[in-house]
């Protein structure tokens, strides 16, 4: 499987998606700078984590009008799997490749711990690799993570299956509606989330939790 991760001025995650990645897949990603204007013909591009352009203001609004993002929502829509989290959720709901959008969290404090995540929907190609209602341990790290949509626009995300991770029960770190921690966008090829699975594929890191989303990405795409 071939993959891409896109970075942005002040992204800081960039190097541990790229890790995860090369570990799952036995493939060295792409690494694509925000300010070119293609992507390379990859099955997967992800987003990672950060603060782009130190999150002036809102959380991903520059990055969303980067050069970059012209083939990045041309990618979107003929089907490319994305993968966007913490910062790289932020940007995909500021370009509109997701709805909603992610405010700052309840407590107006920086949240940084391990969560515990519900699969909401365990049939995504993010999530396939759980079984549905599984409860795992993640990490966040985020000052802006409370999302946020319209009731219509929740009433169609939940109605349409399109949350795909939530907070387990009393643990959701920031006010998030639903307490929902990811979601996909219509046609699922596209997963924003603010937990950070590429934290947790090995037990180095505390566990291997987080493996099973991307090993999800490799069973899809084959």
């Amino acid at each position: 499987m071939k993959s891409a991760v896109i970075v942005f001025p002040g992204s800081n995650r960039e190097r541990d998606m790229l890790y995860a990645l090369e570990q799952i897949t036995g493939t060295k990603p792409q690494t694509v700078w925000h300010a070119e204007t293609s992507l390379p013909d990859v099955d997967l591009i992800a987003l990672p984590g950060g603060f782009s352009y130190g999150d002036y203001l809102r959380s991903g609004a520059i990055a969303a009008r980067s050069p970059i993002i012209a083939a990045l929502k041309a990618a979107a829509d003929k089907g490319t799997r994305i993968l966007g989290v913490c910062n790289g959720f932020q940007v995909l709901t500021e370009t509109g490749i997701l709805p909603g959008a992610l405010m700052r969290n309840a407590g107006l404090k920086f949240v940084c711990k391990t969560v515990r995540l519900e699969i909401a929907n365990a049939n995504t190609d993010f999530t396939r690799a759980y079984k549905q209602g599984e409860i795992i341990d993640c990490p966040v790290s985020h000052h802006d993570g409370n999302f946020f949509i319209q009731e219509d626009g929740l009433t169609r995300l939940e109605g349409e299956g399109q949350v795909a991770v939530r907070y387990a029960e009393g643990t959701n770190p920031n006010g998030s509606l639903n307490d929902i921690a990811g979601i996909t966008n219509a046609a699922g090829n596209v997963l924003g989330m603010m937990p950070h699975p590429e934290n947790l594929i090995e037990d180095l890191n505390g566990g291997t939790a987080g493996r099973r989303l991307f090993e999800s990405v490799v069973e899809a795409i084959a």
